[in-house]
């Protein structure tokens, strides 16, 4: 057993390196996870540029970090105190949820474990000077915190399947919980990245009945993939005016539910605003860096529309998210584009912002 583990730290903007830690010495209430794999999100690509902020760090300057927050793997160690809270063993493949919480303060034991004014953690951004310095997994082993939220997963998956768990995620919390979308709704995907096609698969497993997908003409492989996976309509937003292309897909009746998913884009927002029908709901998941967007305030008024923020993924979505991976029910692996390992972590986050990737993963 080695005495160390090697990891990928972010140094600064636009420098990680991979440093070697001591392995972490596990008590009863925490344990250890063997990283099988790590997808990489958008958000990695816009950290590693110097554009958004590791979540939980805030102001000055960012402090390294062990980068990678959709690490899924084998509990490595694991104390008897953990393993009975968390209902896992050593041997078991989970899938990690990104925030640590207190679990005991009010918010918290209301449910809403993600806005937990006491969280001291978050995987995947905090410093290298919190000991044991392991939080993130881009690392061959994860430090499990006694908060540490985890998920057992199918350990019969491929893991670069099993490690769509967070996209996946994202597509059932984004579509079905915040979206509400029901039997027969028409929903519009503006943005088909990884999440934007796991929001796809979502809404048809909630019965949608029409779904419409907007990419770019860079974005080919991805539109055709977002109609093999269920969508009816797809729009070149380069080419095509999407929301007159909207319009007529509708008959005029606009959508339902507009699911806003685009990274940086200040445009599609209006869109968003301008595609939704009289009383729907329009959710905002795509990060614009922090820069202030103009929003037109009385389209939201006049068509009495519904905004919604999307803050990440929650437990009820995870769990909804792998059980629908576990399903089998769609060929996931297609969403799969490239793996890399530990070392090529920087090739992997390029490879993502390179816009013709789908879903990357770092194997360590």
């Amino acid at each position: 057993m080695a005495d160390t583990v090697r990891a990928a730290v972010q140094a600064a903007p636009g420098v990680i390196e991979v440093r070697e830690f001591p392995r972490p010495v596990v008590g009863p209430d925490d344990g250890l996870l063997r990283v099988e794999a790590n997808g990489v999100c958008g958000s990695d690509v816009e950290i590693y540029r110097g554009h958004l902020r590791p979540m939980g760090q805030e102001g000055g300057g960012p402090v390294p970090f062990v980068a990678g927050h959709e690490a899924m793997g084998v509990v490595e160690e694991i104390g008897d105190r953990a393993a009975g809270r968390w209902g896992v063993r050593a041997g078991d493949r989970v899938a990690v949820e990104i925030i640590v919480p207190c679990h005991a303060c009010r918010r918290c034991l209301a449910g809403h474990y993600q806005s937990c004014p006491n969280r001291r953690y978050n995987h995947g951004a905090t410093g290298i000077d919190v000991a044991p310095s392991l939080w993130g997994g881009l690392a061959e082993y994860m430090y499990l915190s006694p908060g540490t939220i985890v998920h057992p997963i199918d350990p019969g998956l491929p893991a670069e399947v099993a490690a769509l768990f967070n996209p996946m995620g994202a597509g059932v919390r984004w579509a079905c919980h915040l979206g509400r979308v029901s039997l027969g709704d028409t929903v519009l995907v503006l943005g088909a990245g990884q999440r934007g096609l796991c929001s796809v698969i979502a809404a048809r497993a909630a019965g949608a009945g029409r779904v419409i997908v907007t990419g770019l003409a860079a974005d080919a492989r991805k539109l055709a993939l977002a109609r093999e996976f269920g969508a009816d309509h797809t729009i070149v937003a380069d080419e095509e005016d999407t929301v007159a292309r909207v319009r007529e897909l509708t008959g005029g009746d606009l959508a339902d539910v507009v699911l806003e998913l685009t990274p940086m884009a200040a445009e599609p927002v209006t869109d968003a605003l301008l595609s939704a029908r009289h009383g729907g709901r329009v959710v905002l998941a795509g990060l614009k860096g922090d820069r202030e967007i103009p929003l037109r305030t009385d389209v939201i008024v006049n068509r009495a529309l519904t905004v919604v923020g999307a803050y990440g993924v929650d437990h009820r979505a995870y769990r909804e998210a792998i059980a629908l991976i576990e399903s089998r029910r769609f060929a996931l692996e297609k969403l799969h584009t490239h793996s890399f390992g530990l070392e090529e972590t920087v090739k992997a986050i390029e490879t993502l912002a390179g816009g013709t990737a789908i879903h990357v993963s770092v194997h360590p």
